[in-house]
């Protein structure tokens, strides 16, 4: 017997109810855009709906961290090494594994369960480990979160389709989808203006000078008119970028993560490397007729 659908989000109604024909989601967006130009709505409210949109199409592979990226525990490890590891990462939640092997997820652990251990209390690792969410990794980001939201979970580790562990996924991974990225008390305000993100992916602020830019990149972008990459890349364009677009310049990937309706505020930089160029057929082999 076929699984139920997945019944309509609510985004999904309100299109329907207002665009019973053409495309509904594209109408609602273009909507929602004209309400923002004419000052019905703000700035970060349209941010939020286009967001929200564009999340309701992404899956947890494109922002999860990657299984080489994760930081675990091992679940033998001394206390103190485990204790000195979370320190040095900050992270709130980690996955922990048996013997080194990624695949074998024993529990999620709690750094602030670790102050039992340092309070005295009996403390048995293996005891206070909570349960590990297993997601596929082509879940929908939207029905992902919705489950983070009823379950109250935080963290899910995405598996592949042949049951291995694919990387792992936060609330706040799906979330910053949404309203972009989520500093909290912790991040340094005055941190460098490009810093790694993920694998070779870079977060830059759009208000680094193009100078620093191509120095950190390797380019040599130029423009008289403007000094920061945010400027440049809206001078490429010709108009201001929104949230989610993407552009390729100098080699380099470029995808807007957080902006409004005056100025960009972040963006991912990512070096990818040209495609192959096809060798030529020989001279004495012809190219096959077309159907």
């Amino acid at each position: 017997m076929e699984p139920a659908d997945e019944p309509p989000s609510l985004l999904q109604r309100l299109s329907r109810r207002l665009f019973p024909q053409g495309d509904p989601r594209s109408q609602l967006l273009e909507a929602i855009r004209d309400a923002g130009a004419q000052g019905v709505i703000g700035a970060d409210v349209l941010s939020i709906f286009e967001g929200a949109l564009r999340m309701s199409d992404m899956r947890v592979h494109e922002v999860m961290v990657p299984r080489a990226q994760m930081d675990v525990v091992t679940l033998n490890d001394p206390l103190d090494k485990i204790a000195d590891f979370v320190v040095e990462t900050g992270h709130s939640r980690f996955p922990t594994i048996r013997a080194d092997d990624k695949d074998d997820v024993a529990g999620i652990l709690l750094a602030k369960d670790l102050l039992r251990h340092y309070a005295g209390q009996p403390f048995d690792l293996a005891q206070m480990l909570r349960p590990a969410v297993f997601v596929p990794e082509s879940k929908p980001l939207n029905q992902l979160l919705r489950e983070f939201r009823v379950n109250r979970n935080h963290m899910a580790i995405a598996v592949d389709e042949y049951g291995g562990v694919a990387g792992l996924v936060t609330i706040e991974d799906v979330l910053e989808q949404i309203v972009g990225e989520i500093e909290d008390e912790y991040d340094d305000e005055d941190e460098d203006n490009i810093r790694l993100y993920r694998d070779s992916r870079y977060r830059v602020r759009a208000c680094t000078e193009l100078e620093d830019f191509n120095e950190a990149f390797g380019v040599a972008l130029t423009d008289d008119e403007v000094e920061t990459i945010g400027g440049y890349l809206t001078r490429h364009l010709g108009r201001l970028p929104r949230t989610g677009e993407s552009v390729q310049i100098a080699g380099l990937f470029i995808r807007v993560v957080r902006a409004d309706t005056r100025r960009i505020h972040t963006l991912l930089v990512e070096r990818r490397a040209a495609p192959p160029v096809p060798s030529p057929l020989p001279p004495d082999r012809p190219a096959a007729d077309a159907d």
